[in-house]
C-alpha cells in the first residue's frame, strides 16, 4: 500500500477514469476527496466497502468561488493535500464552421480553466504548508494527434500539457507535475451523445485494436503519485494502446 498516509483529491470522480483512479488510490491507502458536479456517493460507497476512506464534494471546477470554497472545506477535513488528479473534462464533436463562441467558452471553462483553478489552489495549499506534492493532469492523445471536428477539445488538452510543463519547472523539486494522455477509453465521453458512432469506430483503429478500460489508466497514475517517481516531472505519458507514438 504505497499511498498510506497520503491525501488525494480527484475531480470528475463520479464515473469513468476519475472513479477508477479514486478507487485504486484508496486501495493503496490514500484518503480520498471525490469532487464532481454530480454526486460521487457510489464511488465513496465502493471505497468504504473496501475499507478505505473518502469524502464527497459537489462543485463546478470552472467557477473560482466554488473552487475556493471547495478547498476551504476539504483541506481541514483531509488534514492537508498531497496529490491532485485533475481529471474532470468534457468533449464536443462539432465542425469548426458550426462551432459557436459559447461552445468554445463552455469546453475551455471545464478542460482548461477548471484545470488551472484546481491546480493553482492545490499548489497554493502545498506551498503554504511547505509540503511536497504531486499534480497529475489528464490530457489526451488528441492533444498531439488533432482531429477534424474536435478542434476545441484538442486545443484544450494541448493547453493542459502546456500548464503541466510550466508548473513542473516553476515548482520543482518539491512539487512534481505530470500529465497522462489517455487514448480511447470506454467512458461516457465515447457515447454517441458526445461522439458519433463513426468516430467511436475509428477510435478502435489503433495497434491494440480495441478501446481501453478506465482501470487500465490507474497503474500509471499510481506510479506518478507514489514513491517510485521521485525523478519524474514535466512529462506527458501516453496510455493509449498505441494511438500516438512520440
Amino acid at each position: 500500500m504505497t499511498l498510506i498516509g497520503k491525501t488525494a483529491l480527484i475531480t470528475g470522480a463520479s464515473r469513468g477514469i476519475g472513479k477508477a483512479i479514486a478507487i485504486a488510490m484508496a486501495i493503496q491507502g490514500a484518503k480520498i476527496a471525490l469532487v464532481s458536479r454530480t454526486t460521487a456517493c457510489e464511488t465513496r460507497e465502493i471505497i468504504e466497502k473496501a475499507g478505505g476512506e473518502a469524502v464527497c464534494c459537489e462543485a463546478d471546477i470552472s467557477d473560482e468561488s466554488q473552487v475556493n470554497g471547495l478547498f476551504a472545506e476539504l483541506i481541514p477535513a483531509l488534514g492537508g493535500l498531497d496529490i491532485l488528479v485533475n481529471n474532470a473534462g468534457v468533449i464536443m464533436e462539432k465542425p469548426l464552421l458550426e462551432t459557436e463562441t459559447a461552445d468554445f467558452d463552455w469546453l475551455m471553462s471545464v478542460n482548461l480553466r477548471g484545470s488551472f483553478l484546481m491546480g493553482r489552489e492545490a499548489i497554493r495549499q502545498m506551498v503554504a504548508r511547505n509540503r511536497s506534492g504531486r499534480i497529475i493532469n489528464v490530457s489526451s492523445d488528441l492533444a498531439y494527434l488533432g482531429r477534424e471536428e474536435f478542434s476545441v477539445y484538442c486545443a484544450s488538452k494541448a493547453a493542459v500539457i502546456g500548464l503541466t510543463k510550466s508548473w513542473a519547472k516553476e515548482f520543482a523539486p518539491n512539487i512534481l507535475v505530470n500529465a497522462i494522455c489517455p487514448g480511447p477509453i470506454d467512458t461516457d465521453m465515447l457515447d454517441v451523445a458526445n461522439m458519433s458512432p463513426e468516430w467511436r469506430k475509428k477510435e478502435e483503429d489503433i495497434p491494440m485494436r480495441r478501446i481501453g478500460q478506465p482501470e487500465e489508466i490507474t497503474g500509471i497514475v499510481l506510479f506518478l503519485a507514489g514513491p517510485d517517481s521521485t525523478f519524474v516531472t514535466g512529462q506527458s505519458i501516453g496510455v493509449n494502446g498505441g494511438s500516438y507514438m512520440p
